[in-house]
């Protein structure tokens, strides 16, 4: 529903952020990957977001990378995993700690996290087995925020994962996104 937030930041009290957008505040947490590269309180900020709505609550998360917002999606999946869990994850580990660990099968490095017992490593290192060590390794981890936004714009538009990672290869490495969409699709109909 929420899928970004554009706006100054007006508070910052680790994890939770209040974000101005046009004079609307929205009460963010994020990992603390996120909030240590945050700007100064009253600068622009921009933060893709993860909407969760509750019986007794709606909460926003917020994320500086569109990969850190998958790995906390991936994390909701799993069974016993709530939003908390997710976020102390991703506060503990970065993206490609977390990838490797789980490529590696390395549980020690969950129960170093705050909240993760000997169970719930074993149980996040099962579930997320092939869905997150294996994007450490493909060109689509590696890719810029752009490039991401423009593969996510050519398989909404029903090219499969072959086609639009060919059409990626042929992009310059700083191009846009509606420029790289516009180049993507003229490459694709050659």
């Amino acid at each position: 529903m929420i899928g970004q937030l554009s706006g100054t930041l007006v508070q910052k009290n680790p994890p939770d952020l209040l974000v101005d957008c046009h004079g609307v505040g929205y009460e963010v947490a994020v990992p603390m990957s996120t909030f240590y590269n945050l700007p100064a309180v009253g600068q622009p900020v921009t933060l893709l977001t993860h909407f969760v709505v509750r019986e007794d609550a709606q909460l926003l998360y917020g994320f500086a990378t569109a990969a850190e917002r998958e790995a906390f999606r991936q994390l909701l999946k799993i069974s016993g995993v709530g939003p908390r869990i997710a976020l102390a994850v991703l506060s503990g580990l970065s993206v490609t700690e977390l990838a490797q660990a789980v490529t590696a099968q390395d549980g020690g490095r969950l129960v170093k996290v705050p909240g993760i017992g000997k169970k719930t490593a074993e149980r996040l290192l099962l579930e997320l087995k092939g869905k997150l060590g294996a994007e450490l390794g493909s060109p689509r981890a590696a890719a810029s925020d752009a490039q991401a936004d423009i593969e996510q714009a050519l398989l909404a538009l029903g090219y499969n994962d072959k086609e639009a990672a060919a059409a990626l290869k042929a992009l310059p490495a700083d191009v846009g996104v509606s420029e790289g969409i516009k180049l993507a699709l003229k490459a694709l109909a050659r």
